[in-house]
């Protein structure tokens, strides 16, 4: 670890608020108004201390709006520093107890409030989320399906593109070594904040951004993930061949859409821009971002189907599905290879 990355951190991290608010951004992602509603501390106080922690690299800022949210760092030596601070504050496995308790409690406040909103934004737009639903196979099937292929490997790194409610990060979580959801919608990224803070997946967070700007470095992730979602994007092999940028080598990427259709409808009531992709689209696109086809299966609905294509990073053809393997797994139930 670098000298001067660890003496800049323990600089900035050796103050009691500092070390509260570690303990807190370990937690859960946080803006300037809820740590100062936690701390009971004026904002530009608050402020303060946040500018502090970031320049040393202990915190990642990132902006939704006229919004910012505060996370405990994850990459480099002062987010390893970073860490490992959270660790002796918490105990492994959050087991011991923090600087200040009365700031969990309030935390529990924040999240209770989040939570609410994100349930009256849910109940708002449940209907238009239920009827599509209806029209394609149990979306626990998919799950299924999807945590079968993925967590017979360790899958890392896991990045959710268009994470949405942030249930693919719920189910990826507990398997994951970080879980990171993206997303422009700022209600969306409130109901997966609150799914996650329900979950208690303090190794997942959520942030906004683009798609075809994916805000991290090459070779940052071990498993990417579209989810239902590139049925909605402008320039779908654009957005893949960004997802194979940030992809590490061995690493896999996921694509869960709609098969080929003719439900013109879905277009005008639900903003859907594409109907369907062939899984050939699919493969060509993957190839071009440096990934190869390792397993497509077709989940059969009434009248859509879904198909889940996985693909690896090239060099990683210790990821790549043996035929013995892929032929069992054309036997599972609803699933034709």
């Amino acid at each position: 670890m670098d000298f001067e990355a660890i003496l800049s951190g323990l600089r900035a991290a050796a103050e009691p608020t500092r070390l509260r608010i570690l303990a807190l951004c370990a937690r859960a992602d946080l803006m300037v108004g809820e740590l100062t509603q936690i701390l009971g501390q004026s904002q530009p106080r608050v402020s303060r201390h946040l500018k502090v922690l970031c320049e040393a690299g202990l915190l990642d800022r990132s902006r939704e709006g006229t919004s910012a949210y505060y996370r405990l760092a994850r990459n480099g030596p002062a987010g390893e520093l970073a860490r490992n601070v959270a660790v002796m504050l918490l105990g492994p496995g959050d087991s011991g107890r923090p600087p200040v308790p009365s700031d969990f409690e309030r935390l529990e406040a924040v999240k209770h409030t989040r939570a609410q909103a994100a349930a009256a934004y849910f109940k708002a737009n449940a209907a238009r989320w239920d009827q599509i639903r209806s029209l394609h196979v149990d979306e626990a099937e998919v799950e299924r399906a999807l945590t079968r292929r993925l967590t017979a490997e360790p899958v890392g790194d896991v990045l959710d593109i268009g994470t949405g409610t942030g249930r693919i990060l719920e189910i990826l979580g507990p398997h994951a070594t970080t879980g990171t959801g993206l997303d422009l919608s700022r209600e969306m990224l409130a109901l997966a904040r609150s799914r996650l803070d329900r979950a208690g997946l303090h190794n997942c967070s959520v942030r906004q951004g683009d798609m075809y700007q994916l805000p991290w470095p090459g070779k940052s992730f071990d498993t990417v993930i579209f989810h239902q979602v590139l049925h909605y994007a402008e320039d779908p092999p654009a957005a893949i061949l960004e997802a194979g940028r940030v992809l590490r080598p061995g690493g896999r990427l996921v694509v869960v859409d709609f098969a080929p259709h003719d439900l013109a409808n879905l277009r005008e009531a639900h903003a859907h821009r594409h109907l369907g992709f062939a899984d050939a689209d699919i493969s060509r696109w993957g190839r071009k971002a440096g990934v190869e086809p390792a397993d497509i299966v077709h989940l059969k609905g009434k009248p859509l189907t879904v198909t889940l294509w996985l693909g690896c990073k090239s060099a990683a053809k210790t990821h790549m599905i043996p035929p013995r393997r892929r032929q069992a797994r054309s036997a599972d139930k609803g699933v034709t290879a």
